[in-house]
Protein backbone atom coordinates (compact mmCIF):
# COMPACT_ATOMS: atom_id res chain seq x y z
CA UNK A 1 0.00 0.00 0.00
CA UNK A 2 2.59 2.39 1.13
CA UNK A 3 4.37 1.51 -2.06
CA UNK A 4 1.44 2.36 -4.53
CA UNK A 5 1.03 5.78 -2.91
CA UNK A 6 4.66 6.98 -3.25
CA UNK A 7 4.99 5.91 -6.63
CA UNK A 8 1.67 8.31 -7.33
CA UNK A 9 3.33 11.27 -5.63
CA UNK A 10 6.40 10.64 -7.06
CA UNK A 11 4.02 10.97 -10.25
CA UNK A 12 2.48 13.72 -9.10
CA UNK A 13 5.67 15.46 -8.43
CA UNK A 14 6.66 15.41 -12.17
CA UNK A 15 3.30 16.32 -13.81
CA UNK A 16 3.35 19.77 -15.12
CA UNK A 17 -0.45 19.98 -14.84
CA UNK A 18 0.22 20.26 -10.76
CA UNK A 19 1.89 23.11 -9.30
CA UNK A 20 2.39 21.63 -6.09
CA UNK A 21 3.99 18.11 -4.71
CA UNK A 22 3.47 16.21 -1.70
CA UNK A 23 5.35 15.53 1.20
CA UNK A 24 5.01 12.02 2.62
CA UNK A 25 5.20 11.63 6.36
CA UNK A 26 4.94 7.92 7.30
CA UNK A 27 3.77 6.43 10.31
CA UNK A 28 4.04 3.03 10.88
CA UNK A 29 1.57 1.80 13.86
CA UNK A 30 2.85 -2.10 12.73
CA UNK A 31 -0.10 -3.33 12.72
CA UNK A 32 -0.99 -3.06 16.79
CA UNK A 33 -4.15 -1.58 16.77
CA UNK A 34 -3.82 0.83 19.64
CA UNK A 35 -1.39 2.65 17.72
CA UNK A 36 -3.48 3.68 14.86
CA UNK A 37 -4.83 6.24 17.18
CA UNK A 38 -1.61 7.55 18.37
CA UNK A 39 -0.39 7.99 15.02
CA UNK A 40 -3.52 9.82 13.82
CA UNK A 41 -2.77 11.94 16.59
CA UNK A 42 0.36 12.56 15.27
CA UNK A 43 -0.40 13.21 11.46
CA UNK A 44 -3.17 15.47 12.49
CA UNK A 45 -2.21 17.43 16.00
CA UNK A 46 1.31 17.67 15.85
CA UNK A 47 2.04 17.37 11.85
CA UNK A 48 -0.60 19.45 10.74
CA UNK A 49 -1.74 16.79 7.65
CA UNK A 50 -4.91 17.32 6.68
CA UNK A 51 -5.26 14.22 4.11
CA UNK A 52 -3.87 10.76 5.32
CA UNK A 53 -4.18 7.34 3.31
CA UNK A 54 -3.98 4.49 5.08
CA UNK A 55 -5.46 1.58 7.35
CA UNK A 56 -5.55 -1.83 6.07
CA UNK A 57 -7.95 -3.02 8.26
CA UNK A 58 -11.33 -2.22 9.36
CA UNK A 59 -10.69 -2.27 13.14
CA UNK A 60 -7.75 -0.23 12.54
CA UNK A 61 -10.14 2.39 10.29
CA UNK A 62 -12.49 2.50 13.45
CA UNK A 63 -9.80 3.57 15.68
CA UNK A 64 -8.76 6.66 13.92
CA UNK A 65 -11.96 7.53 12.88
CA UNK A 66 -12.76 9.37 15.80
CA UNK A 67 -9.55 11.58 15.23
CA UNK A 68 -10.26 12.71 11.88
CA UNK A 69 -14.06 13.74 13.40
CA UNK A 70 -11.94 15.88 16.35
CA UNK A 71 -9.45 17.84 13.67
CA UNK A 72 -11.16 17.88 10.51
CA UNK A 73 -8.94 15.48 8.34
CA UNK A 74 -9.96 13.55 6.03
CA UNK A 75 -9.35 9.72 6.03
CA UNK A 76 -8.58 8.69 2.27
CA UNK A 77 -8.88 4.60 2.76
CA UNK A 78 -7.75 2.34 0.28
CA UNK A 79 -8.72 -0.98 1.34
CA UNK A 80 -12.00 -3.41 0.17
CA UNK A 81 -14.26 -3.67 3.12
CA UNK A 82 -17.27 -4.52 4.43
CA UNK A 83 -19.39 -1.38 4.10
CA UNK A 84 -22.10 -0.06 6.19
CA UNK A 85 -20.43 2.99 6.84
CA UNK A 86 -19.66 6.72 5.54
CA UNK A 87 -17.80 9.28 7.20
CA UNK A 88 -17.80 13.43 5.77
CA UNK A 89 -14.00 12.58 6.65
CA UNK A 90 -13.29 9.64 4.74
CA UNK A 91 -12.81 9.31 0.77
CA UNK A 92 -13.06 5.36 0.08
CA UNK A 93 -11.00 4.35 -2.63
CA UNK A 94 -11.14 0.71 -1.71
CA UNK A 95 -14.51 -1.85 -2.79
CA UNK A 96 -17.83 -1.25 -1.25
CA UNK A 97 -19.73 -4.96 -0.71
CA UNK A 98 -21.73 -4.53 -3.89
CA UNK A 99 -18.27 -4.57 -5.95
CA UNK A 100 -16.73 -7.34 -4.18
CA UNK A 101 -18.53 -9.55 -1.94
CA UNK A 102 -21.80 -9.54 -3.69
CA UNK A 103 -20.34 -10.62 -7.32
CA UNK A 104 -18.09 -13.61 -5.44
CA UNK A 105 -21.42 -14.55 -4.27
CA UNK A 106 -23.27 -14.33 -7.36
CA UNK A 107 -20.52 -16.58 -8.93
CA UNK A 108 -20.96 -19.11 -6.00
CA UNK A 109 -24.32 -19.96 -5.87
CA UNK A 110 -24.05 -20.83 -9.90
CA UNK A 111 -20.89 -22.49 -9.81
CA UNK A 112 -20.26 -24.19 -7.06
CA UNK A 113 -23.60 -24.74 -5.30
CA UNK A 114 -25.60 -23.51 -2.13
CA UNK A 115 -23.77 -24.91 1.07
CA UNK A 116 -21.07 -23.38 2.38
CA UNK A 117 -18.21 -23.27 5.33
CA UNK A 118 -17.09 -19.49 6.38
CA UNK A 119 -13.69 -19.22 8.22
CA UNK A 120 -12.50 -15.98 9.48
CA UNK A 121 -10.65 -13.60 11.27
CA UNK A 122 -12.30 -12.52 14.41
CA UNK A 123 -13.22 -8.99 13.74
CA UNK A 124 -15.60 -6.60 11.66
CA UNK A 125 -14.83 -7.52 7.75
CA UNK A 126 -15.27 -11.45 8.74
CA UNK A 127 -18.63 -10.88 10.62
CA UNK A 128 -19.89 -8.39 7.95
CA UNK A 129 -18.96 -10.21 4.97
CA UNK A 130 -20.10 -13.30 6.38
CA UNK A 131 -23.72 -11.83 7.22
CA UNK A 132 -23.62 -10.55 4.04
CA UNK A 133 -22.68 -14.47 1.97
CA UNK A 134 -25.42 -15.73 4.86
CA UNK A 135 -28.15 -13.74 4.05
CA UNK A 136 -27.55 -14.45 -0.04
CA UNK A 137 -27.22 -18.72 0.38
CA UNK A 138 -30.38 -18.68 3.05
CA UNK A 139 -32.11 -16.79 -0.17
CA UNK A 140 -31.43 -19.60 -2.70
CA UNK A 141 -32.16 -22.31 0.33
CA UNK A 142 -28.83 -23.44 0.85
CA UNK A 143 -27.04 -23.69 4.32
CA UNK A 144 -23.86 -22.13 5.87
CA UNK A 145 -22.88 -25.66 7.77
CA UNK A 146 -20.57 -23.66 10.12
CA UNK A 147 -19.05 -20.62 10.70
CA UNK A 148 -15.70 -20.16 12.80
CA UNK A 149 -14.06 -17.48 13.78
CA UNK A 150 -10.09 -17.38 14.91
CA UNK A 151 -8.23 -14.66 16.47
CA UNK A 152 -6.01 -12.43 14.22
CA UNK A 153 -2.41 -14.06 13.50
CA UNK A 154 -3.84 -17.60 14.50
CA UNK A 155 -2.37 -20.49 12.15
CA UNK A 156 -3.06 -23.77 14.01
CA UNK A 157 -6.47 -24.85 11.78
CA UNK A 158 -6.02 -28.40 11.94
CA UNK A 159 -9.28 -29.27 13.91
CA UNK A 160 -11.25 -26.95 11.48
CA UNK A 161 -10.02 -27.98 8.51
CA UNK A 162 -11.14 -31.54 9.66
CA UNK A 163 -14.45 -30.58 10.15
CA UNK A 164 -14.64 -28.94 7.02
CA UNK A 165 -13.46 -32.55 5.22
CA UNK A 166 -15.82 -34.45 7.18
CA UNK A 167 -18.49 -31.61 6.21
CA UNK A 168 -17.70 -31.72 2.23
CA UNK A 169 -19.38 -27.80 1.67
CA UNK A 170 -19.82 -26.70 -1.84
CA UNK A 171 -17.47 -24.14 -0.89
CA UNK A 172 -15.45 -22.38 1.81
CA UNK A 173 -15.44 -18.64 2.32
CA UNK A 174 -12.49 -17.42 3.84
CA UNK A 175 -12.05 -13.89 5.49
CA UNK A 176 -8.98 -14.89 7.70
CA UNK A 177 -6.28 -12.18 7.19
CA UNK A 178 -2.21 -12.26 7.09
CA UNK A 179 -0.22 -15.50 8.43
CA UNK A 180 -3.65 -16.74 9.18
CA UNK A 181 -4.58 -17.13 5.50
CA UNK A 182 -1.69 -17.99 4.47
CA UNK A 183 -1.16 -20.87 7.09
CA UNK A 184 -4.97 -21.54 6.41
CA UNK A 185 -3.96 -22.39 2.40
CA UNK A 186 -1.05 -24.97 3.34
CA UNK A 187 -2.85 -26.66 5.86
CA UNK A 188 -6.02 -27.79 3.57
CA UNK A 189 -3.45 -28.19 1.01
CA UNK A 190 -1.80 -30.73 3.10
CA UNK A 191 -4.48 -31.98 4.41
CA UNK A 192 -6.59 -32.83 1.21
CA UNK A 193 -3.29 -34.31 -0.60
CA UNK A 194 -2.98 -37.02 1.95
CA UNK A 195 -7.39 -37.83 1.39
CA UNK A 196 -6.29 -37.89 -1.88
CA UNK A 197 -9.18 -34.98 -2.73
CA UNK A 198 -8.61 -32.41 -5.26
CA UNK A 199 -9.20 -29.42 -3.17
CA UNK A 200 -9.99 -26.66 -5.69
CA UNK A 201 -12.20 -28.84 -7.61
CA UNK A 202 -13.55 -30.59 -4.68
CA UNK A 203 -13.57 -27.93 -2.13
CA UNK A 204 -13.23 -24.71 -3.08
CA UNK A 205 -11.86 -21.51 -1.34
CA UNK A 206 -13.28 -18.46 -2.17
CA UNK A 207 -11.98 -14.71 -0.87
CA UNK A 208 -12.67 -11.17 -1.02
CA UNK A 209 -9.04 -10.12 -0.12
CA UNK A 210 -6.51 -12.85 -1.57
CA UNK A 211 -3.67 -10.96 -3.41
CA UNK A 212 -0.69 -11.35 -5.76
CA UNK A 213 1.90 -10.55 -3.14
CA UNK A 214 -0.29 -13.06 -0.52
CA UNK A 215 -0.01 -16.14 -3.06
CA UNK A 216 3.88 -15.93 -2.73
CA UNK A 217 3.06 -15.97 1.04
CA UNK A 218 1.32 -19.20 0.35
CA UNK A 219 3.60 -20.69 -1.64
CA UNK A 220 3.88 -22.49 -4.72
CA UNK A 221 2.61 -25.86 -3.33
CA UNK A 222 -0.69 -24.82 -1.98
CA UNK A 223 -1.13 -20.91 -4.20
CA UNK A 224 -3.22 -22.18 -7.71
CA UNK A 225 -6.82 -22.88 -7.99
CA UNK A 226 -8.54 -20.21 -5.80
CA UNK A 227 -11.41 -18.00 -6.30
CA UNK A 228 -10.96 -14.36 -5.39
CA UNK A 229 -12.67 -11.45 -5.86
CA UNK A 230 -11.35 -7.86 -6.48
CA UNK A 231 -11.61 -4.74 -8.48
CA UNK A 232 -7.73 -4.81 -9.44
CA UNK A 233 -5.35 -8.28 -10.96
CA UNK A 234 -1.75 -7.66 -11.99
CA UNK A 235 -3.28 -9.54 -15.07
CA UNK A 236 -5.74 -6.38 -16.48
CA UNK A 237 -4.84 -6.81 -20.15
CA UNK A 238 -4.95 -3.12 -20.86
CA UNK A 239 -2.21 -0.86 -21.79
CA UNK A 240 -2.54 1.71 -18.92
CA UNK A 241 -1.79 -1.34 -16.76
CA UNK A 242 1.03 -2.95 -17.97
CA UNK A 243 2.59 0.68 -18.39
CA UNK A 244 1.69 0.39 -13.88
CA UNK A 245 2.90 -2.62 -13.76
CA UNK A 246 6.45 -2.11 -15.29
CA UNK A 247 6.82 1.74 -13.22
CA UNK A 248 5.86 0.02 -10.17
CA UNK A 249 8.36 -2.97 -10.62
CA UNK A 250 10.65 -0.58 -11.81
CA UNK A 251 10.27 1.78 -8.63
CA UNK A 252 9.92 -1.08 -6.54
CA UNK A 253 11.88 -4.12 -7.61
CA UNK A 254 12.09 -6.32 -4.15
CA UNK A 255 7.94 -4.94 -2.98
CA UNK A 256 6.64 -8.31 -5.09
CA UNK A 257 3.54 -8.16 -8.01
CA UNK A 258 0.96 -5.50 -7.63
CA UNK A 259 -2.11 -5.67 -5.99
CA UNK A 260 -5.25 -4.21 -5.14
CA UNK A 261 -3.44 -3.12 -2.23
CA UNK A 262 -1.10 -1.13 -4.58
CA UNK A 263 -3.65 0.05 -6.71
CA UNK A 264 -5.91 1.63 -4.10
CA UNK A 265 -3.57 3.95 -2.72
CA UNK A 266 -2.28 4.68 -6.44
CA UNK A 267 -5.31 5.83 -6.89
CA UNK A 268 -6.06 7.84 -3.70
CA UNK A 269 -3.01 9.67 -4.08
CA UNK A 270 -3.84 10.66 -7.94
CA UNK A 271 -7.71 11.10 -7.18
CA UNK A 272 -6.52 13.55 -4.07
CA UNK A 273 -4.12 15.76 -6.51
CA UNK A 274 -7.00 16.10 -8.87
CA UNK A 275 -9.16 17.49 -6.36
CA UNK A 276 -6.72 19.96 -5.14
CA UNK A 277 -5.81 21.10 -8.18
CA UNK A 278 -9.97 21.50 -8.56
CA UNK A 279 -10.30 23.47 -5.75
CA UNK A 280 -7.21 25.70 -5.73
CA UNK A 281 -6.92 24.92 -2.15
CA UNK A 282 -5.77 21.56 -0.08
CA UNK A 283 -8.19 22.64 2.99
CA UNK A 284 -11.29 19.97 3.73
CA UNK A 285 -14.01 21.81 2.65
CA UNK A 286 -12.67 22.92 -0.86
CA UNK A 287 -11.09 19.24 -1.66
CA UNK A 288 -14.60 17.18 -0.71
CA UNK A 289 -16.81 20.12 -2.66
CA UNK A 290 -14.37 19.62 -5.86
CA UNK A 291 -15.03 15.71 -5.59
CA UNK A 292 -17.71 14.81 -7.78
CA UNK A 293 -15.62 16.65 -10.87
CA UNK A 294 -12.50 14.49 -10.40
CA UNK A 295 -11.85 11.13 -11.87
CA UNK A 296 -8.74 9.52 -13.30
CA UNK A 297 -7.90 6.42 -16.00
CA UNK A 298 -6.52 4.08 -13.23
CA UNK A 299 -5.20 0.93 -13.72
CA UNK A 300 -8.52 -0.88 -13.30
CA UNK A 301 -10.19 1.20 -15.42
CA UNK A 302 -12.20 4.49 -15.02
CA UNK A 303 -12.54 5.83 -11.60
CA UNK A 304 -14.72 8.86 -9.75
CA UNK A 305 -16.27 9.20 -6.43
CA UNK A 306 -19.72 9.03 -5.72
CA UNK A 307 -20.92 12.31 -4.32
CA UNK A 308 -23.59 10.93 -2.51
CA UNK A 309 -21.41 8.63 -0.43
CA UNK A 310 -17.52 9.64 -1.28
CA UNK A 311 -17.10 6.05 -2.14
CA UNK A 312 -15.31 5.32 -5.49
CA UNK A 313 -16.99 3.48 -9.17
CA UNK A 314 -14.98 0.58 -9.57
CA UNK A 315 -14.81 -2.45 -11.71
CA UNK A 316 -15.63 -5.44 -10.14
CA UNK A 317 -14.09 -9.09 -11.12
CA UNK A 318 -13.57 -12.24 -10.56
CA UNK A 319 -10.27 -14.49 -10.93
CA UNK A 320 -8.91 -17.86 -10.23
CA UNK A 321 -4.89 -18.14 -8.76
CA UNK A 322 -2.57 -20.21 -10.88
CA UNK A 323 0.61 -22.02 -10.16
CA UNK A 324 2.91 -18.31 -11.04
CA UNK A 325 1.44 -16.14 -8.27
CA UNK A 326 -0.91 -14.26 -10.51
CA UNK A 327 -4.74 -14.62 -11.32
CA UNK A 328 -6.47 -15.54 -14.41
CA UNK A 329 -9.43 -13.30 -14.90
CA UNK A 330 -12.99 -15.48 -15.44
CA UNK A 331 -15.17 -12.47 -14.90
CA UNK A 332 -15.16 -8.37 -15.07
CA UNK A 333 -18.03 -6.07 -15.02
CA UNK A 334 -18.30 -4.03 -18.80
CA UNK A 335 -17.78 -0.88 -16.86
CA UNK A 336 -17.43 0.84 -13.70
CA UNK A 337 -20.16 0.03 -10.73
CA UNK A 338 -21.75 2.73 -8.76
CA UNK A 339 -20.82 1.78 -4.92
CA UNK A 340 -23.67 0.51 -2.71
CA UNK A 341 -21.54 0.92 0.88
CA UNK A 342 -25.35 -0.07 2.30
CA UNK A 343 -26.48 -2.51 0.04
CA UNK A 344 -29.82 -0.87 -0.58
CA UNK A 345 -30.07 -1.21 -4.20
CA UNK A 346 -28.77 -4.47 -4.50
CA UNK A 347 -31.17 -7.89 -4.35
CA UNK A 348 -29.48 -10.15 -3.00
CA UNK A 349 -31.97 -12.71 -3.75
CA UNK A 350 -30.50 -13.06 -7.16
CA UNK A 351 -27.83 -15.57 -7.87
CA UNK A 352 -26.81 -13.53 -11.13
CA UNK A 353 -23.42 -12.59 -11.47
CA UNK A 354 -24.30 -8.63 -11.37
CA UNK A 355 -22.72 -6.40 -14.43
CA UNK A 356 -19.82 -8.88 -15.06
CA UNK A 357 -19.36 -11.03 -18.14
CA UNK A 358 -17.05 -14.05 -19.15
CA UNK A 359 -13.61 -13.42 -19.87
CA UNK A 360 -12.14 -15.28 -22.75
Amino acid sequence: MQSGACLAIEEIASDPRFDFRFEAISIDPGGRGDEYAQGAQCLLAKERVTHVIGCYTSSSRKEVLPCFEKYDGVLWYPSHYEGFETSDNVVYTGASPNQHIVPLTGYLLRKCGKTAFCVGSNYVWAWENNRILREAVHAHGGKILAERYFQVGEVDFASVIHQIIELRPNFIFNTLIGVSSYAFFRELHRATRARGIDQPRMLPVASCSLSEPELQEIGPEACSGHISSSVYFESIDSERNMSFVGRYRTRFPNAGPTSADAEAPYVAVHLLARAIRQAGSPDMGPVLAALPSVAMEAPQGKVRIDPGNRHCYLTPRIGISNGNGGFDIIYESPHPVRPDPYLVWQDLTSSEMPQLRIVS
